[in-house]
């Protein structure tokens, strides 16, 4: 089940007078863990391809799997502390890594003004991966990577990962090689 795909993100098409043709390229690459530490250990890995300013989106139902391969993302920066679930503060800080590693949870603000100052977090100095992140869209920015979290029973996870930009093809490429 591992491997990867590409799927243009946007069609190509015509208006009078006006040719548009989108040549961005959508990669997937996916992963299947069969466990907690598997799941930690690809976030681990991960965590040697980040660098100040990214921002990665967690997308999956509760109990996906999203706190614990954040936590193995935490592990990798060198973060002594436990990782545990941002959803009642909105959003965790660990200072004490390689860099810093911010974690936002936004379901909580749905609905809600989102006008809180996550912007200076998600444009700042560190890491930051956001769960939730259709409730705080307008702070996302375009260069960004998507990981999908899936349930698949017991302690088995698939993790999706997806993205345009070319500098995370090649890191996906190279995570996969180490893995």
């Amino acid at each position: 089940m591992n491997g990867f795909s590409y799927r243009p993100p946007l069609e190509g098409f015509s208006l009078p007078g006006i040719r548009w043709c989108i040549i961005a390229l959508l990669m997937e690459k996916v992963f299947v863990t069969q466990s907690k530490e598997e799941t930690r250990a690809l976030g681990k890995g991960l965590s040697s391809f980040l660098l100040p300013g990214d921002v990665i989106l967690l997308e999956g139902d509760l109990g996906a799997g999203k706190t614990t391969f954040t936590g193995g993302v935490a592990e990798g920066l060198g973060v002594k502390e436990d990782v545990i679930s941002p959803t009642f503060n909105i959003m965790k800080c660990y200072f004490k890594g390689r860099i810093p590693l911010y974690h936002i949870d936004a379901y909580r603000l749905e609905g809600q003004n989102i006008e809180i100052g996550l912007d200076e977090y998600i444009e700042g100095d560190g890491a930051c991966f956001i769960e939730w992140p259709q409730f705080i869209a307008p702070l996302i920015p375009e260069e960004k990577l998507e990981i999908v979290l899936k349930n698949l029973g017991g302690d088995k996870r698939q993790i999706a990962f997806r993205s345009s930009s070319p500098r995370w093809v090649s890191a996906l490429e190279k995570l996969e090689e180490a893995l």
